[in-house]
This record gives structure tokens, sequence and C-alpha cells, in this order.
């Protein structure tokens, strides 16, 4: 504190002398910047999304947590090849400042490796985490911890990029790719263990987990759905439960941290129309953004940004949106189709089937001609991305359509290269130490830079 009063000081004289300019100084020096950063990461969170969840929650009088943050910024999210990005694309920009293809991670478009805004804080001494409800390997919590060319290929070799990278807590799903079976007999969980992290497998493990660094895999692939949980017999933390582990692992350090917290399923929720469990995932993401910013009122030396990488499907809290009967939906569009009996010989869903699950778990009588017309879609689609997700996909459409929710068309959806993403402006909100910065409208690579900036650290 002695040595920064004297910086200060040094500077002042110097601008009274008239050796600096005074104009423009602050973005020069930074003497009040934060002592940590906290990134909550909204994977596809537009406007619309969070409207979904104030108006299910609070009704239409009520705001969410993330709502009260004092300053605000609406941000561009274009890619470099496309008007509409991806999430690879869209986490790369967050975490490096520069823009890249669809389906690049941590690498600009001509494959060079960039330095993500982790990096620079682990370069300088500070500790940093990334937590997720995604897999690790995927496209958001990856773009902050390891470059590759193709997300769809290279999960495999993030996870080993992410072991290497010595990150001090690395939670969320995907433990399948940490498995001799997917590292060529490489038992990266061991290796972990080896190198002084501690292990949690599931909630239990998690909240008695006591080390320096922390690895918790929770799932073999995406953490479950928080509308799932209880029909699955879950054991998996929630996200505030896993943001408040992480900062109190990364808050041990004395030079302070960098924390990347994402609430992934509410991009998984979107893709499918799913406005029960959009709710339910925006709900759990404001918990955890709560959660962030107490402490850091606490702590008075952090910021605290929550920010998407885009928005998906064009969610709306549309006027005839019935709000009852969707707050009493049971289960996921995906859980459902978990429970849809095969007709094997014709390759579609049995009818009976179908019309049972739909009225068990979402209270709708599907005609037959309702009923024939889904399974048409199933068997005659033209959908680019995700085929394993199309009969939950279109479900969460039929489910959206019979309860009037606003989303994209299920044609828009299957021409999308990104499986119904959309260039809408996505909304920022920042509170603590240099949160005033982040104003206005930005783009999505202004983020970092102005982090760095806050630091004195440049990220190239």
């Amino acid at each position: 504190m002695k040595a920064k009063c004297i910086y200060i000081m040094v500077i002042f004289h110097l601008i009274v002398l008239g050796f600096l300019p005074a104009e423009g100084i602050a973005q020069q020096i930074n003497t009040n910047g934060p002592q940590n950063v906290i990134l909550m990461i909204g994977d596809g969170m537009g406007i619309g999304q969070i409207e979904i969840a104030r108006k299910l929650e609070y009704g239409k009088d009520g705001r969410l947590f993330l709502e009260s943050l004092p300053h605000t910024a609406l941000v561009h999210t274009e890619s470099a090849n496309n008007f509409v990005t991806d999430s690879a694309a869209g986490g790369t920009a967050l975490a490096i400042g520069k823009k890249t293809n669809n389906e690049m991670i941590g690498v600009t478009p001509d494959g060079k490796e960039a330095d993500s805004i982790l990096d620079l804080f682990k370069k300088n001494g500070k500790k940093a985490g990334v937590i997720s409800t995604n897999t690790v390997t995927d496209a958001t919590p990856a773009a902050f911890t390891a470059s590759v060319a193709n997300r769809w290929s290279g999960q495999d070799e993030i996870a080993r990029q992410q072991l290497k990278s010595g990150v001090d807590v690395l939670m969320g799903g995907g433990r399948a790719y940490f498995t001799p079976e997917k590292q060529n007999g490489r038992d990266l969980i061991k290796e972990a263990k080896q190198q002084g992290y501690a292990y949690a497998g599931s909630r239990d493990e998690l909240l008695n987990a006591k080390a320096p660094k922390l690895l918790g895999l929770f799932n073999e692939g995406y953490m479950s759905f928080k509308l799932d949980r209880p029909l699955l017999n879950s054991k998996e933390p929630s996200l505030k439960e896993m943001t408040e582990k992480a900062i109190d692992v990364l808050a041990k350090g004395e030079q302070g941290f960098f924390l990347m917290a994402e609430g992934a399923r509410i991009d998984h929720a979107s893709h499918a129309g799913d406005i029960t469990s959009i709710w339910k995932e925006t709900i759990e993401f404001d918990e955890a953004v709560k959660y962030a910013v107490e402490w850091a009122k606490k702590d008075k030396e952090t910021l605290v940004l929550v920010v998407a990488d885009h928005e998906t499907m064009g969610i709306s809290a549309s006027e005839p949106l019935e709000i009852q009967q969707l707050k009493e939906i049971k289960a996921t569009p995906q859980y459902m189709v978990s429970q849809l009996a095969r007709d094997e010989d014709r390759g579609t869903y049995r009818s009976e089937s179908v019309k049972g699950v739909l009225k068990k778990y979402a209270n709708i009588d599907l005609t037959q001609q309702e009923i024939e017309a889904f399974n048409g879609k199933l068997m005659n689609t033209d959908s680019k991305v995700y085929p394993q997700y199309l009969a939950a996909w279109e479900i969460g459409s039929l489910i959206a359509e019979k309860y009037h929710g606003g989303i994209l068309t299920d044609t828009v959806r299957a021409l999308s290269s990104t499986g119904g993403h959309t260039g809408n402006m996505i909304p920022l909100f920042a509170y603590g130490n240099g949160s005033e910065t982040f104003t206005g409208v930005l783009e999505n690579t202004d983020i970092p830079k102005k982090i760095a900036g806050l630091m004195n650290y440049s990220l190239h």
C-alpha cells in the first residue's frame, strides 16, 4: 500500500509539472484496479432468457439479482467468419480478446495460439479457476484453458492441456474425457491427484474437499439439468455451490485470482425451446451471481462481470405465454426422450409412448396427427448440428408452441450452423473495482481487454 501511495504521488507531480498529460491518464495507469476478477458467463443468455426467468420466478414486478448490479452494457457477439457466433468463437473472444472463426478455440483464424486473460493472471502469480455446468472440455471453459483448431475433434487434447496449464480449480462435467478410454491409457484424474489436486466426483466430495488445487468432475458428460436432478437422483452440486467452493480455494492465494464460472445449460435449454428449463437454469445462474457479488462486497477488491457468449433461439417473453402451465412441467425434453419407446421397424417412436410421456410430464394431450408430425420431422430433417438432440429439440418446440413461448421456428433452427444461435446483442452487468468502465455498446473482445487494462496486463 505504501508503494502504491508513492507511485500515485510521483504520477501526480509529473502531471502538475507538465511531463504527463492529465487527459486520459486514468486509461494509462491503474492504481485502484481489482485484486480479483470473477467473470460469470450465462451461455446463450440474452434479454429474453432473463425476462423468462424473471417472470416465472418473481412475476412482472420482480427482479433477478443480476439486474441490481450498478453498471450495464450491451455487447455485440459476431465471430470472425459469421455474423452469428458459436460458443467456441464466442468463448474465445471473451478469453483472448480477438475474434476467431466458429468452431475454433483459443486460436486466431490463422490457427495461432493466443494467451487468454486467465493465462495472464497465472503468469502474474495469481490463482485461476474455471467452472461450468457443461463438460469442462467444451467450448467456453476450454477457451480460457486450451487452444485447439476444432472444438469437435479436440476435447481429448483439451483435457490434457487443462491439466498441463496448472489451473488451480477446474470443475464441471466431462469426466469421460479424463479417463484411460479417451486418453490412450492415461488416467488424467490419477495424474491430477499426483500433482496435488483434490478430486471430487460428487456434491458431498466437493463440500469436503481440502487442498490448494481442486478438480471436480460430476458427470460423464454435461451436468444434469436442474429440472431433472430429482428424477435422476443426482449427486451433483449446484452452480452456486461450485462457485462458493471455487472462491474459497482461490481466495487462499495471497496475490488474488481469476475465476470464470459458466451457467452452460441455459444455452442447452434454449436450443430445445425448453422455457421451463430456461427459467430454472437462469435462476440457478443468478443465485451463483448473487453469492459472488455478496462475497465481493465483503472483499472490496473484486470485480464481478456477468455476461453471455451469445443469445440462443431468439427467446422472448411473449404476451400469450402460459406461465402456470410451463411452471408445472416436470421434466426436460431430453429426459422425456429417454422415456420414449422406439418402433424399431419404422425407426420412429411408438405413438402410445409419445402420447403417454407428453401427458405425464407436460400435461399435453397430443392428437394422432400431432404424433405423426413429430415422428415425421425426425425422419425428414435437414438439421446441421447436434443430431443426437433432435428429438428433444422437437419436443421442446412442440411444448413451447402449445404454451405460446416465443422462440425461433424449428425450421430456422435446422438451417442454422449453430443450431439456433442469434446475432442479438447480449447484456452485461458489472459490480466492484473497475466496473464503471463497462458501459455503452461493446464488442465481446473489449471485455478481456478492459480486464487486462485494469490489471496493467498486456493482452496481445
